[in-house]
Parts: C-alpha cells; structure tokens; sequence
C-alpha cells in the first residue's frame, strides 16, 4: 500500500453519500481548497473544471492504495487512463490550498471540458457546499415512497411489473425520474442516476 493525496469534493467528502467508498482508506483529512469552475450536475452534486479561478472547496485526503484499489477509484470516478481523452474526468496532480496558506500538490478528479454539457448549471463562486445548503441534491429530496419506488424499480429485472400510484406515478414523472413504456415504467437516465446514488 502507498499513500498518495488526493483532493475531493462532492458526494466523496466526509458527511455526504459516497465517503464510505473511501473511508477505510483515508489516513489523513484536512479542509482545502483549489481553483476552477464548479457545476451542478441534474442529480445535484458538483463537478469541477480544472480551468477558472472560484474557490472551489474540498478535503485533502491521504489515501493509502494498492494500484488495484487506485484503478478501482479510477473506473468509479469515470477515468479511462487507457483512453483519457475519451474519459468523463481527466486525472491530474494540482495546487492545493490549505487552511492554514500552506499549499500542496494532491491529485484529483475534474470533468473532462469534452463532456460538459448544457444540463450542468455554474455555481457562482465555486462554494458548492453552501450551493448544497441552499439546494439539495435530489436524492435527499426525496420523500420515503419517492425513494421506495425507484430503488424497487431500479433493482427489478426484466419485465418486472412494479404497482404505483397515482399519485406518486405524477410525482416522479414531474421529477423525470420514470419514463412510461406503456405496459410498464422504467427508470429515466435521470432516474438510474438518482438509483445509483440511492444504492451507494
């Protein structure tokens, strides 16, 4: 095992969905930040772009890996090192700011500018953890039966038929989470994400 920086942000940081991927793995931990552009994914949860000067923050992690566990944490995070030009984030060692104005170079995880598309939304500033405050993402808005239903019907196989509602058939069609193929529903793209998430 090695221990390598790394700077992460959004749903990887202490207290949000994704921490426990990374928890047993983490020897050090300290608040930070870096420069670039912040988005919003539709999900809600950010994205960054190695490229802007907002302050964006985050936590300096010191992971302690073995190259399959790096290449694990690769593949999740959506880097290809085969083929990181078609990849959803590029990997790259950067300038990390710290608390106390020290800086140090970590690695870290930023959307490849090829894949930004029109559904991202800026957070002005880059402080997406107050953006977070002001705006949850949409799996914590979730109500139970919202969440229920789409973990049911995103774990169903096949044709699985899954009853709704009413109701709640309107109220995920609204959130786009579901699309109706007539004899039974499915899971939007929107959807499968929130699943995702959801299942973490």
């Amino acid at each position: 095992m090695t221990a390598k920086d790394f700077f992460i942000y959004g749903s990887l940081c202490h207290d949000f969905v994704h921490f426990n991927k990374i928890q047993s793995l983490v020897q050090s931990h300290q608040v930070a930040h870096i420069a670039g552009s912040c988005y919003r994914t539709p999900v809600g949860f950010p994205v960054v772009l190695d490229q802007g000067q907002d302050l964006v923050p985050g936590d300096l992690v010191s992971l302690s890996l073995s190259p399959v566990m790096e290449a694990f944490l690769d593949e999740w995070q959506g880097h290809n090192p085969m083929d990181p030009d078609r990849s959803l984030t590029q990997k790259k060692i950067i300038s990390v700011s710290l608390q106390n104005g020290d800086s140090i170079m970590a690695t870290s995880y930023f959307l490849n500018p090829l894949k930004k598309t029109t559904q991202l939304i800026k957070v002005e500033g880059g402080n997406w953890r107050e953006d977070l405050k002001q705006n949850p993402p949409l799996p914590e808005r979730l109500n139970e039966r919202q969440r229920t239903y789409v973990v049911k019907l995103g774990a169903c196989a096949g044709r699985d038929i899954i009853p709704i509602d009413l109701v709640l058939y309107r109220e995920l069609m609204n959130l786009e989470l579901i699309v109706d193929k007539g004899r039974r529903l499915a899971l939007s793209k929107l959807g499968q994400e929130v699943y995702r998430y959801l299942c973490s």
